[in-house]
C-alpha cells in the first residue's frame, strides 16, 4: 500500500483514539499453535539514501500530521518538503553514524522478546512464539512482516505497539496501517489482538529507574544528589489533546508519576515535550524552555535527561538530546548534562514485553498460576488477562498537567488493597537524600 493509498483510506473516529482497529482483548489460543508477535516500531533510514524517503512517509501520514490537505496535493506538498528537508536531516544521520539505529535495535528488542517468551511460556502454555518487526516508515514494513509470517504458518496473532504512551499519532498510525492492509486484502486476515498501553508496568517502571540510576553514576559522588531530572517525551500537536483528546500526555504524565513514587521522590524532577510537530502547535512546555528555566534558577545546574516514550535509540534520542539538546543546554548554563540511553533490550524491558503478550492471550494454561518476580520487585504478582487489568483508581484526584484528565494508566499489580509504589523497592540508598517534600511536578 503506497502512502497516498493509505492517506486516502484513513479517517480520524474513535478507533484511532482508543487503539480500536482490532481487539483489545484477551485472544484464545490453542496448544500447539503458533502465535506471531509484532512489534510495530517508527523505522529508520538504513542508509542515508533513505532519508528522503524516510521523510516523504512520515509526511503523508494523516495520523500522524493532520493536514488539510488530502490526495495528490499532499503527495507533492510531501514530496517537495521532503527533498528541501532531506539534506539538513542526512547531516544529522551522518553524525550518528549514517543510518537509524532503530532499526538493528529493534530486531535485537524482537530476537531477544521472542527467546524470553518461548524459555519462560512456551513449555508450560505449549505455544510457540515467533516475534516480527514491522515498521511503519521504513523496513521491514507491515507486508514484508505479513510475508514472513504466512511463510511461517502463524495461527494467531499479537501486535505489540513499541510506545508504552498509546497515541494515535504512533501506536494509533500502525494499527491504523496494519488494519487499511488488512481490508485490503494485501495481507492475510488472522484472528488479532492489539496491546494499547503499558504505561505502569512494574517492570517498564523499574527499567526506566535503573537507567536513571546508571545515568547518576556519571556524576561526580558529591554532585548527584542535586541532579535534577528532566522526561523529555516526544512531542504531538496540541490539537490532538484539545479537540481529539488523544491520551498520550496523561499516560506520558502517569509513567512519569510512577517511575518517581517507585524512587520515592528522590529528587525534583519536570516533564517537558521534545518540539513541534510539523507546522502545528506543539503540546507544552517544550524541552528546551524548561531547560533554559532551570539553567535561570542556578548558575551549577546538574540535570540528567530521560526519553519518553523512546524504548529503542533512535534520531531522537542519539542527535535530539545528546548533540542537539545538549548544545542547547551548554549555551544558556546548564554545567552538567546527561542523557539516559533507550531501553533497547534491557533484562526488565523485555521482561515487560513479554507480560504485555501475555495479557493480550486466553492460553491453555491458567495465567495465575504463572508468577512473575522479576528483578529488584519486593512483591511476586500474577499474570492476568488484559481485560483484568484495571486502570488506575489509588489517585483519581490528580490530574494531568496538560489536560486536566485524571491520570489512568492500566495496573498490573494483584494486590489491589496497596498502592503501586508500595509493591515496587524504593530507590536505592544512596540516591535518596533529597527529602519527598523537596521534590515536584514540574510541566
Amino acid at each position: 500500500m503506497t502512502p497516498l493509498d493509505f492517506s486516502r483510506w484513513y479517517d480520524f473516529d474513535e478507533r484511532g483514539l482508543r487503539g480500536g482497529y482490532f481487539p483489545s482483548s484477551a485472544l484464545e489460543v490453542q496448544e500447539g499453535e503458533r502465535v506471531g508477535v509484532v512489534l510495530l516500531n517508527l523505522g529508520g533510514p538504513r542508509s542515508l539514501d533513505e532519508v528522503e524517503a524516510f521523510l516523504y512517509n512520515l509526511l503523508m501520514d494523516p495520523a500522524l500530521l493532520d493536514l488539510p490537505i488530502r490526495g495528490g496535493l499532499r503527495h507533492w506538498g510531501s514530496k517537495v518538503l521532503a527533498s528541501y528537508r532531506a539534506e539538513s536531516v542526512r547531516e544529522e544521520y551522518e553524525l550518528i553514524g549514517g543510518s537509524s539505529p532503530l532499526n538493528h535495535l529493534t530486531q535485537e528488542q524482537a530476537e531477544s522478546l521472542e527467546t524470553y517468551l518461548n524459555d519462560q511460556y512456551g513449555e508450560p502454555t505449549g505455544v510457540d512464539f515467533q516475534t516480527y518487526v514491522a515498521m511503519r516508515y521504513g523496513h521491514p514494513c507491515s507486508e514484508e512482516a505479513a510475508a514472513q509470517m504466512e511463510a511461517d504458518g502463524v495461527d494467531r496473532v499479537v501486535l505489540l505497539p513499541m510506545y508504552p504512551q498509546y497515541s494515535m499519532t504512533t501506536s494509533g498510525s500502525s494499527l491504523a496501517y496494519w488494519k487499511a492492509l488488512d481490508e485490503a486484502g494485501e495481507i492475510p486476515s488472522w484472528p488479532t489482538t492489539a496491546a494499547y498501553e503499558y504505561a505502569a508496568n512494574p517492570k517498564y517502571v523499574q527499567a526506566l529507574s535503573e537507567l536513571i540510576d546508571e545515568g547518576l553514576q556519571r556524576f561526580q559522588r558529591e554532585r548527584r544528589p542535586d541532579v535534577q531530572l528532566l522526561f523529555s517525551a516526544q512531542g504531538m500537536p496540541l490539537r490532538s489533546y484539545r479537540h481529539r483528546q488523544d491520551p498520550y500526555c496523561c499516560l506520558v504524565h502517569a509513567t512519569v508519576r510512577q517511575v518517581m513514587e517507585q524512587r520515592g521522590h528522590d529528587r525534583p524532577y519536570h516533564t517537558a515535550f521534545q518540539n513541534r510537530i510539523g507546522f502545528r502547535e506543539g503540546l507544552p512546555p517544550t524541552t528546551p524552555d524548561v531547560i533554559e528555566r532551570l539553567a535561570d534558577k542556578s548558575d551549577d545546574q546538574s540535570l540528567l535527561m530521560v526519553p519518553l516514550p523512546f524504548v529503542t535509540d533512535h534520531l531522537q534520542t542519539s542527535y535530539g538530546l545528546d548533540i542537539k539538546l545538549r548544545e542547547w543546554a551548554e549555551r544558556v548554563g546548564i554545567r552538567h548534562y546527561e542523557v539516559t540511553p533507550g531501553l533497547n533490550t534491557h533484562p526488565l524491558f523485555i521482561e515487560a514485553l513479554s507480560e504485555v503478550t501475555l495479557a493480550q492471550l486466553d492460553l491453555p494454561v491458567d495465567l495465575n498460576q504463572l508468577r512473575i518476580g522479576g528483578d529488584g520487585l519486593a512483591q511476586d504478582y500474577p499474570l492476568r488477562p488484559v481485560e483484568e487489568l484495571p486502570q488506575h483508581n489509588n489517585h483519581e484526584s490528580e490530574r494531568c498537567p496538560s489536560c486536566n484528565e485524571p491520570l489512568r494508566a492500566r495496573r498490573w499489580t494483584g494486590r489491589d488493597d496497596l498502592p503501586e509504589s508500595e509493591m515496587l523497592r524504593s530507590g536505592s540508598e544512596e540516591d535518596s537524600a533529597t527529602p519527598p517534600s523537596a521534590s515536584a511536578p514540574t510541566s
